[in-house]
């Protein structure tokens, strides 16, 4: 995911703002409410909060390319291990893979490939002539060297976001949509459909 440069984190708030007016408004859209999301207990929760973090906190320039990827990689297997957890989540299993398509395509590239089609879709011709110079700390411009490009940043969000995102991104964003739609309908119970109070009919018991 590449953020305008200049303002590196407000575009990816922005997007996370997005996701959750939408996904809030969904959710009170099909009768749910934030007294049942308040009910949602996830386990392990400080792993997901370690691996978020990770990825948004800024590194040196000085310590290069390796150490901002290898910490981006490993809050991946933070973020997994928290979906993992908690698999039984609507939603959950849509954020396993969409942490697991971002992680195989940053290790076997050493780095998020970024399209420069979706940078310019995006508005974002100063990051291109950025990443033209010299690749960044964990993003570099996509080359036909590259291995699974398709799985990069190809997707481009513009105005008023100006960011790309990956498959990986759209799946995992989907989770965590699915996740807050759902529980605002159910609570904490691990249905999918919320209880609605049933009068129970008792057939008369028949005796001989």
């Amino acid at each position: 995911m590449v953020p305008a440069r200049g303002s590196p984190y407000t575009p990816g708030v922005r997007l996370v703002l997005l996701l959750l007016a939408v996904s809030f408004g969904l959710g009170l859209l099909l009768g749910g409410s934030f007294k049942r999301l308040a009910e949602l207990k996830l386990r392990y929760w400080g792993l997901a909060l370690a691996g978020y973090a990770l990825q948004v906190l800024p590194y040196p320039e000085s310590w290069g390319r390796d150490v901002p990827i290898a910490m981006l990689l490993l809050s991946f297997v933070l973020l997994l291990a928290f979906a993992l957890a908690n698999l039984r989540q609507p939603g959950l299993p849509l954020i396993v893979v969409g942490v697991l398509l971002n992680f195989i395509v940053i290790a076997a590239n050493w780095g998020m490939p970024v399209s420069a089609r979706a940078l310019i879709n995006s508005d974002q011709a100063d990051v291109l002539r950025e990443l033209e110079l010299a690749p960044g700390q964990k993003h570099h411009l996509a080359t036909s060297e590259d291995s699974l490009r398709f799985l990069g940043d190809v997707i481009p969000i513009p105005d008023p976001i100006h960011i790309t995102l990956s498959v990986g991104d759209v799946v995992l964003y989907a989770g965590v949509g699915l996740l807050l739609v759902v529980r605002m309908r159910t609570g904490d119970r691990l249905g999918w459909k919320p209880d609605h109070p049933t009068s129970a009919s008792t057939s008369p018991e028949t005796r001989p």
